[in-house]
C-alpha cells in the first residue's frame, strides 16, 4: 500500500475533531520514545487490543513497553460506534458449519466473556458510561424472518435468553423510523463512549507500571530470539512482541496485511436533539441495520444523535458530513432541518471471512487485528487472550481463533484494492436498490 494511513488523513499527534475528542477526560501526553529500551513484552499498538494486553501483562508482573504512532486511542478504538455486540461477527450457523459445533460454542462463550470482560473494566472509569442493549433493524420481511429463527436458536443451543424479536410496530416504538419491517432488540449487549474506555485502560496500565510512548512510530520489526521494533530514535528490544495495529499494519508485517484490508467509516454527531431524543430512540440504547454497509447509530449522554455509516472507496476522506447524512434521512427523514456539528472518519479492518485475524508471525510474536466491525469486545478481550499467551503459556482462546481458516485478500499488493472497491460498489449497489 502505497500512502501510510497513519498520516493520510490526520494531524500528527492529535484526536479528529470528533465528538468522542471534544467529551474526553483528560490524559496527559505521554512522552515520546527514545534511546534503546528493554523489555519483557513491546506492545505495538495504544488501542483496544494493545492496552489489554499491555495491562493484563503488567497484572501478571511482567515489563511491559507500548509504542503508538499518534496519541492513545488514536485509530479504530477512539472513532467507533462504542456497540459491544454478543458474539462473533459471523453468526453461530455459520461458524459450526465451519467450525463444527463445539468449537462454536466454545466460540459463543468467547465471545460472552469479551462482553463481560468490557462491562467489568468499564465499571468505575471515568466517562465511559456503558449503556445496555442494542437493537438490529431488518429492511426486509426475510432478515425479519431469520432474526426470529435466530433468536430461538440462540436460547435453544446456547442458553441465551436476551434477544426479543420485533415485529414491524416493535422496532417502529423503540427506533422511531418507519425504515424497518421488523427486528430485535438485544437486552445483553451494550455501548459505550469509545475514546473514554481506551484512555480508562490507558491510566489503569500506567498505574501498574506500563511504559507508554506517544508519537513513537514503529518503522521496522526484526524477528529473532528476542524481537525489536524500532521507531525514529528508539529501539526497543523484547522477550516477546504484540502486534495491535489492525488496519494500520501496512509493510509492517507483510504476512498479516495480507489478510487484513485497511477501509474506511464515517461518522457524524448532531446537535443536541432536546425533545427530539425520544422520538428517535425510546430508550438509551444502540441500533445498527442489516444493510451490508451497515448503519449504526446511538444517543450520546448529551442526547445527540451519534450516526455511522456510508462507504468511500479512496484512501482520504471525503466530506463526511455529506456522505452519511444521507443515509441518516433514509432512516431519519425528521432530522433532515437537524445541524450536524461532529463529522469524522476512521480507518478500521476487515478480512476475508470477516472473523478477526489472529496469528503468530514469526517466534515470540503475536498479532490481533482485523475485527471487521465488531472490535470493541472481541479486541479488548484478544488483548487479554494474548498476555495469558504469553506469561501462562494458556493460549487455548488465542488458538481457537486463530486456528479459523483464513484467505489472502486476492489481487496481491497492487490490486487487492481495486478488487476490494469493485466488490464493495456491488454490494452497496444491492442495498440501494434493496435487492
Amino acid at each position: 500500500m502505497a500512502l501510510n494511513l497513519l498520516h493520510a488523513n490526520d494531524r500528527a499527534g492529535h484526536y479528529p475533531d470528533s465528538w468522542y475528542a471534544a467529551t474526553r477526560v483528560a490524559l496527559e501526553a505521554f512522552p515520546k520514545a527514545s534511546g534503546e529500551i528493554r523489555a519483557d513484552v513491546c506492545v505495538v499498538g495504544a488501542g483496544y487490543t494493545g492496552l489489554s494486553a499491555a495491562l493484563h501483562l503488567a497484572q501478571k508482573g511482567l515489563s511491559v513497553v507500548v509504542l503508538e504512532a499518534h496519541r492513545v486511542g488514536f485509530g479504530a478504538s477512539g472513532r467507533n460506534g462504542g456497540q459491544v455486540g454478543s458474539g462473533q461477527r459471523q453468526d453461530q450457523d455459520w461458524l459450526e458449519n465451519v467450525a463444527g459445533k463445539a468449537n462454536a460454542r466454545k466460540l459463543w462463550d468467547l465471545a460472552q466473556d469479551a462482553k463481560a470482560l468490557v462491562r467489568d473494566l468499564a465499571a468505575g472509569m471515568e466517562g465511559v458510561d456503558y449503556r445496555p442493549g442494542i437493537a438490529h433493524g431488518c429492511w426486509k420481511q426475510s432478515e425479519v424472518d431469520h432474526a426470529k429463527a435466530y433468536a430461538e436458536k440462540l436460547a435453544r443451543d446456547y442458553d441465551y435468553h436476551e434477544v426479543e424479536p420485533l415485529d414491524r410496530a416493535g422496532i417502529r416504538a423503540l427506533v422511531g423510523s418507519e425504515a424497518f419491517r421488523g427486528g430485535d432488540i438485544d437486552r445483553g449487549a451494550g455501548h459505550i463512549h469509545a475514546l473514554n474506555f481506551v484512555i480508562g485502560l490507558a491510566k489503569r496500565a500506567a498505574a501498574l507500571g506500563v511504559r507508554i510512548y506517544e508519537e513513537s512510530e514503529v518503522t521496522r520489526l526484526i524477528y529473532g530470539e528476542k524481537p525489536v521494533a524500532e521507531a525514529a530514535q528508539a529501539r526497543v528490544i523484547c522477550d516477546h512482541m504484540v502486534l495491535a495495529v489492525n488496519g494500520y499494519v501496512g509493510p509492517l508485517e507483510p504476512k498479516i496485511a495480507a489478510r487484513v484490508m485497511p477501509i474506511n467509516n464515517f461518522v457524524i454527531a448532531t446537535e443536541p436533539l432536546g425533545a427530539k431524543a425520544k422520538e428517535v430512540l425510546a430508550e438509551p440504547i444502540a441500533v445498527h441495520d442489516t444493510k451490508f454497509v451497515v448503519n449504526y447509530w446511538r444517543l450520546s449522554h448529551d442526547d445527540r444523535l451519534i450516526f455511522g455509516g456510508a462507504e468511500s472507496y479512496g484512501y482520504r476522506f471525503p466530506d463526511v458530513a455529506k456522505v452519511v447524512r444521507k443515509p441518516l434521512l433514509e432512516i431519519y427523514p425528521q432530522l433532515a432541518e437537524t445541524k450536524i456539528d461532529y463529522a469524522w472518519g476512521g480507518t478500521l479492518a476487515i478480512t476475508v471471512n470477516r472473523m478477526p485475524c489472529f496469528a503468530r508471525p514469526a517466534k515470540n510474536v503475536f498479532s490481533a487485528s482485523g475485527y471487521s466491525g465488531h472490535g470493541v469486545a472481541l479486541a479488548t478481550l484478544a488483548g487479554k487472550l494474548m498476555a495469558g499467551a504469553i506469561a501462562d503459556q494458556a493460549s487455548t482462546g488465542f488458538d481457537l481463533i486463530a486456528d479459523l481458516p483464513h484467505r489472502r485478500f486476492p489481487g496481491g499488493q497492487a490490486l487487492r484494492w481495486p478488487l476490494l472497491v469493485t466488490a464493495m460498489t456491488w454490494f452497496s449497489l444491492r442495498d440501494r436498490l434493496g435487492l
